[in-house]
């Protein structure tokens, strides 16, 4: 396994070949993920073991990306194999809506499910947002440009004609923004309802307010964002926050049925199932996590997966 940054090696390329033209061979899978400082990195280089040790002689390069909407456009110029995305991206690709629209990318499909995931806006307690209403004129972060998350918020203040000042940038540049109080917050998933390691940083120097979305807003999202529900985070997820309101969306890993055709599909959804103790050592969350009932009620809810994937996941939903 290789990590890369858009493409330039991070750590030795030794244990994989390339070709003359610098794409992996036909035995190798590339995986599209996210920004380093998110902890879907983390689970997706558990992920790119698990593929490893699940399918003898396969060689993973993971790549980091900006997330869930850029992973969709690589897919489609076949620059990777697999990539992360939250549910409504899926099928905003595959109707051409939303950032794809005009331009479907109508052969995407899902391998497998991991996790949910919360959109967190936190922003300095200092700031006087409290709602995102508060946002009109001042300067924030919605999250990397591509990513699902900026795509959510900036669709969601252009419906409530919220005229923020969005700067964009890298999630270590919000933090920095942020810090050096230049940007009044950021917007980012994360995994559950878990404060991840960059709100971690930030609260160590600053102290931070979570905002949420009224009920008629999130009633107005839900209806206009196809995959996108809201749940309650309770009072104090993080010192002195209220329970509010956030979107949520489930998070795959996708494909092209143009990409891969059904019996590496099929092995790719086996590797990570039978090696789901890889996954566990790298998020501890997902213990007890029944990843091919999950599998099989998103498949029977609608959300379209690939043939060979899916075959394997009614098998060991069976068994």
């Amino acid at each position: 396994m290789r990590i890369t940054k858009y493409g330039k090696t991070l750590i030795s390329a030794a244990a994989l070949s390339l070709t003359a033209s610098g794409f992996a061979l036909a035995a190798d899978l590339t995986m599209g993920t996210t920004s380093p400082t998110s902890s879907h990195f983390t689970i997706s280089v558990a992920m790119s073991k698990a593929l490893e040790k699940g399918m003898d002689g396969t060689n993973v390069t993971v790549i980091e990306t900006g997330a869930s909407v850029d992973n969709v456009l690589r897919l489609s110029r076949e620059e990777i194999d697999l990539g992360l995305a939250t549910t409504n991206v899926l099928l905003a690709a595959r109707n051409g809506t939303g950032k794809f629209e005009g331009h479907p990318v109508a052969d995407t499909v899902a391998l497998y499910p991991y996790s949910s995931s919360v959109l967190l806006i936190a922003v300095r307690a200092d700031s006087g947002v409290e709602t995102l209403e508060d946002l009109a004129g001042k300067k924030m972060a919605p999250g990397i440009r591509g990513s699902s998350a900026e795509g959510l918020i900036s669709k969601s203040l252009d419906m409530f004609g919220i005229e923020a000042n969005l700067i964009y940038g890298t999630v270590g540049d919000a933090v920095e923004g942020i810090k050096n109080r230049q940007l009044v917050g950021y917007g980012k998933y994360g995994a559950g309802t878990s404060v991840d390691s960059t709100l971690q940083e930030l609260m160590t120097s600053t102290e931070m307010r979570l905002i949420g979305y009224s009920q008629k807003q999130a009633d107005e999202v839900s209806a206009a964002v196809e995959g996108i529900g809201f749940t309650t985070l309770k009072a104090g997820m993080i010192p002195g926050s209220k329970e509010i309101l956030v979107p949520k969306s489930n998070v795959f890993f996708l494909t092209r049925t143009a990409v891969m055709d059904d019996e590496r599909a099929y092995n790719v959804a086996k590797s990570i199932h039978q090696n789901m103790d890889i996954l566990v050592d790298a998020w501890p969350q997902l213990k007890g996590y029944d990843i091919a009932a999950d599998a099989m009620a998103t498949i029977n809810a609608g959300v379209p997966f690939h043939p060979g994937a899916a075959r394997y996941w009614k098998e060991a939903d069976a068994n």
